[in-house]
């Protein structure tokens, strides 16, 4: 029999465990983007309520400036001016909280700092994803060099580091977030 004929028993587990590691990065690699995606999501969720938020704004800074301008003018007399003036201040409420429809500014707000903390929460467990998924890559790397250089240590050290990989990512899924 060659040499080359000749399979070492270890290198087997060893080209089992990179093919488990290839597993868990591409697990990890799909979570990853699926997260990333979460985070632009909620981040233009984020956006477009602050801009609706500036757009009741201005509404309501236009509005009350024509009230001012109605009542400066004296013409907050006239009962046909008074009611125009009076839905104006309706509207002007509105703008400011509509909780039946949740697009008052002050709604607007709440709904916008909500879509940022979970844009938060997204991209944190983006990050802890990808930082496992680089070390899913650097065992794999070990465990290859294991096999080429005959030195089993390699591939311990490759496990263990993609038993904390692994560990990354179940923190990373089950919702905990690691500020920094």
């Amino acid at each position: 029999m060659s040499e080359h004929a000749h399979i070492d028993p270890s290198n087997k587990k060893v080209a089992m465990l990179i093919a488990v590691l290839a597993l868990v990065l591409a697990i990890s690699e799909t979570l990853s983007k699926a997260y990333q995606t979460e985070v632009i999501t909620k981040q233009v969720e984020a956006s477009n309520l602050w801009a609706f938020f500036q757009a009741k704004s201005i509404r309501s800074t236009s509005t009350n400036l024509a009230i001012e301008n109605a009542q400066a003018s004296g013409l907050a007399d006239d009962p046909k001016a008074a009611e125009i003036i009076a839905k104006w201040k309706s509207n002007v409420k509105r703008y400011d909280s509509e909780p039946e429809t949740g697009e008052g500014r002050k709604e607007l707000v709440a709904r916008a700092k909500k879509a940022e903390q979970l844009r938060d929460i997204y991209n944190h467990k983006y990050h802890n994803l990808e930082v496992a998924s680089g070390m899913v890559q650097v065992a794999i790397v070990l465990a290859s060099a294991s096999i080429i250089a005959n030195v089993m240590l390699l591939a311990w050290v490759a496990g263990g580091l993609g038993i904390v990989a692994i560990g990354f990512g179940i923190f990373a899924m089950t919702g905990a977030v690691m500020l920094g």
